[in-house]
């Protein structure tokens, strides 16, 4: 059953929507909502990103909440008082693409958190603004395009670059190439995917 996902953007904000998704998205919503991570992170603004929002993850595929936490410290206190002796619980600090960033992971009811806080709204980090532009591709390309960039997946893509390769974006960076999409319209989406499919016809 591929795509499962919200029909408008800002309908991603609110995990809601898996409640009545594919048989995995229901799972995870069940995992979520018996964890609370959405009221009890409620001061970070956590979003749900990655790829089971959009029903082409894999077995092994993360739940990524992303936040936006100005005082990084503060957001650590947080996810290591509330989920610190959650099973297989790391927590770490780095740079993602020079962004100060706060990543937590821990496993629960079979699923693997991965919490990943930055000084950026939530909406404005890449995790959920490639999360935004795939789900516009898939939308517009239909359950084909999902069922390929999951068998993709499956043959070990990572998620960008199985989409850059089956709508046929270039760029040396498949995660910046997506990024630039974002300006374009519907009608322009579809015409990289007319182009696309011509091209996989010929």
């Amino acid at each position: 059953m591929y795509p499962i996902f919200p029909r408008l953007e800002g309908d991603f904000l609110d995990p809601l929507y898996l409640k009545t998704g594919t048989p995995r998205q229901q799972d995870a919503w069940q995992a979520i909502d018996s964890l609370g991570i959405f009221h009890t992170l409620r001061e970070f603004q956590p979003v749900l990103a990655g790829t089971i929002p959009l029903a082409i993850d894999l077995a092994e595929s993360d739940l990524d909440v992303v936040c936006y936490a100005e005082d990084l410290d503060r957001f650590d206190q947080a996810i290591c008082l509330h989920y610190g002796d959650l099973d297989g619980f790391e927590h770490g600090r780095t740079l993602v693409r020079s962004v100060p960033t706060s990543i937590a992971s821990y496993w629960y009811r079979g699923f693997c958190f991965e919490c990943f806080a930055q000084p950026i709204p939530a909406t404005r980090q890449q995790a959920y603004r490639h999360l935004i532009i795939e789900a516009r591709l898939l939308r517009l390309a239909g359950p084909s395009a999902a069922r390929e960039i999951h068998r993709l997946k499956q043959a070990g893509w990572k998620t960008e670059p199985a989409f850059a390769h089956y709508f046929g974006i270039s760029g040396r960076d498949p995660y910046q190439a997506l990024l630039e999409l974002e300006a374009c319209t519907d009608a322009e989406l579809l015409e990289l995917i007319r182009n696309r499919s011509g091209q996989r016809n010929d």
